[in-house]
């Protein structure tokens, strides 16, 4: 069997199974490999629409294995850099997707897992669910995963399980932003159904650019004009762009879009 498993269905949904329940779905080099490929993969695919990342077993993601972690005690400094860019690329490619992503958290999501989660645009956990930032446990820090982490549940809430290593509920994780909705485990399947029909209704280019807008204006450094000026012409290039074009006349017509299937 497969550590992952990817597939995409008649949708254009694709999912990405984290598959190594028996180790708690912990990654190591290897799988980083593959899901950097995965993720990079249906990225470029165009019939992709939404990437679901979700796992089997009882656990979400433990983090690091334990044999990868004994590996790198033995590593040299430089590689031991090389090791964390590939964890890096891996999140950074997440991260930036130009499809809408969702994490689909059942289980314990410790260390590098609430990476994986944060890199998500929307997450939907179980109410069993439990985080925890463990690297500090280990005398490490959660470095590579840092950003995404940060821009999830802000500077003052990192602060403190950045350092406490403390196990938190999916409940605290709802409002501290790591999860979208915290959920029970009946409805977990049929919440996410749910965001992806929501999303599988809009048109795919306009998704892509309002995800864009929001790395792009974020943490702009513009002047009030110059953000007029970037974002009238952000507006107006979708506008007139094919599927803008076919929304606005759909609308009008009182008709479903093209990309809505019958």
């Amino acid at each position: 069997m497969s550590d992952v498993l990817y597939e995409v269905d008649h949708r254009g949904v694709a999912t990405v199974t984290l598959n190594r329940p028996h180790k708690h779905n912990a990654f190591d080099d290897e799988l980083i490999k593959t899901l950097t490929g995965l993720f990079r993969q249906a990225g470029e695919d165009s019939q992709v629409r939404v990437l679901v990342l979700a796992s089997n077993g009882k656990s979400f993601c433990a983090g690091a294995d334990a044999n990868w972690m004994k590996r790198m005690a033995g590593y040299s400094f430089e590689e031991n850099v090389a090791d964390a860019k590939a964890l890096a690329t891996m999140l950074h490619t997440l991260n930036t997707l130009t499809k809408p992503t969702v994490a689909k958290v059942q289980g314990a999501a410790f260390g590098g897992a609430v990476g994986l989660i944060a890199c998500c645009d929307m997450a939907i956990g179980s109410k069993m669910s439990k985080f925890c930032l463990s690297e500090v446990k280990l005398g490490l820090i959660p470095a590579t995963i840092a950003p995404y982490v940060i821009d999830a549940i802000g500077k003052r809430v990192a602060r403190r399980y950045f350092t406490t290593a403390e196990v938190f509920s999916a409940r605290r994780a709802r409002r501290l932003g790591l999860l979208s909705e915290a959920v029970t485990e009946e409805e977990l399947d049929s919440t996410v159904d749910d965001i992806i029909e929501h999303i599988l209704k809009n048109s795919p280019d306009a998704v892509s650019a309002a995800k864009q807008l929001i790395f792009d204006i974020a943490d702009h450094k513009d002047d009030d004009e110059e953000l007029m000026e970037k974002t009238s012409l952000r507006i107006a290039t979708i506008r007139v762009s094919e599927q803008g074009q076919e929304g606005l006349s759909a609308f009008l017509e009182k008709r479903r879009p093209n990309w809505i299937q019958e």
